[in-house]
């Protein structure tokens, strides 16, 4: 169903307020600074602690902001005082993809058309954080780009346009995010001016149809190998690179990264035995066949290739993984 709004006419070349911090958000930054829009100010979070040495490191969105030459805020909070600034920066949209606060509705409601967010899903399915993560885990074939217009919800606001793309078999989280970040500039551009032109409307998402995402955690990447190959190969290549999952050996944890079901045609009979490690990998019995992990990493080392990895380890043929 449409929606039906009381918006001005929308403007071909709106006053952005740019909101984003992490890598996923910098192509669709530096695409409207490249396709010439008019960038108020960008909203990024505050620096963070970050290495060994914990020194105060910008965000990706921050880095291209300076480079840009761009107004640069970093509120610790959207509170009363960022309601200030807002005000005198004059923005008349905000563009928020991968920002990291919940924008409240006095924010929005302060900007002439809003807010329009950028989600890495389909939506209604997998509102909240980390939905190309939760995409690969669940085995989906498909995911792709909404961009709405924003209300207070958890992504719950106006369908604007969507893009759909293809999950091929073995691709992981972060090849998926790259792709996907991509692409959002380029949809992004497409719905300002499909506003503008009057051939972009806003539906309503059907709620019946909703799904929800958790915050990820390193918790999350302990492997069970008596799941069957589709769930273990989820898992490993929707936490690739970031948290990572993770399997014991000798009482000591291994980070599993890069996954695809071999092709042996055996049931699985030892969950968590290695069975063999090729130019491709680490061929390892899950609960009902086997995987092949690409890379490997024991805990303060680098992230080698499996059969790398094997070469300095008392990792062998017959070996069990887990608990």
């Amino acid at each position: 169903m449409d929606v039906k709004t009381t918006l001005q006419p929308f403007s071909a070349r709106p006053r952005i307020m740019f909101m984003g911090t992490p890598q996923f958000a910098v192509p669709t930054l530096r695409t409207l600074v490249r396709e010439g829009y008019d960038i108020v100010s960008v909203v990024t979070q505050p620096d963070r602690p970050k290495g060994r040495g914990q020194k105060l490191t910008p965000s990706p969105v921050k880095v291209v902001a300076e480079e840009e030459g761009l107004n640069i805020l970093q509120p610790r909070r959207l509170d009363d005082g960022f309601l200030q600034i807002l005000s005198s920066r004059e923005p008349e949209l905000l563009v928020v993809i991968a920002f990291g606060q919940i924008i409240p509705g006095k924010v929005l409601r302060s900007v002439t058309w809003g807010g329009i967010n950028i989600h890495a899903s389909l939506l209604p399915k997998y509102r909240g954080s980390a939905p190309i993560q939760w995409a690969i885990i669940h085995g989906e074939p498909r995911t792709g780009l909404t961009t709405m217009l924003m209300d207070e919800g958890m992504d719950t606001g106006p369908i604007l346009l969507q893009r759909t793309v293809d999950i091929p078999e073995g691709q992981t989280a972060g090849e998926l995010h790259d792709r996907l970040s991509d692409l959002a500039p380029g949809l992004l551009i497409e719905t300002l001016e499909g506003l503008a032109h009057g051939t972009v409307k806003a539906k309503e998402q059907d709620n019946t149809l909703a799904t929800y995402t958790a915050k990820l955690t390193k918790e999350h990447g302990l492997l069970d190998w008596s799941w069957p190959v589709s769930r273990v190969c989820g898992l490993i290549r929707g936490l690739d690179p970031w948290p990572g999952a993770f399997t014991f050996f000798n009482e000591r944890m291994l980070k599993l990264y890069g996954c695809f079901l071999a092709e042996t045609g055996h049931t699985g009979s030892v969950p968590g035995m290695v069975r063999n490690v090729t130019e491709q990998g680490l061929e390892v019995e899950a609960g009902n066949g086997s995987v092949i992990v690409r890379d490997i990493q024991a805990p303060g080392k680098k992230r080698l290739p499996a059969r790398e990895f094997v070469r300095g380890s008392p990792l062998i043929l017959g070996s069990i993984l887990g608990n």
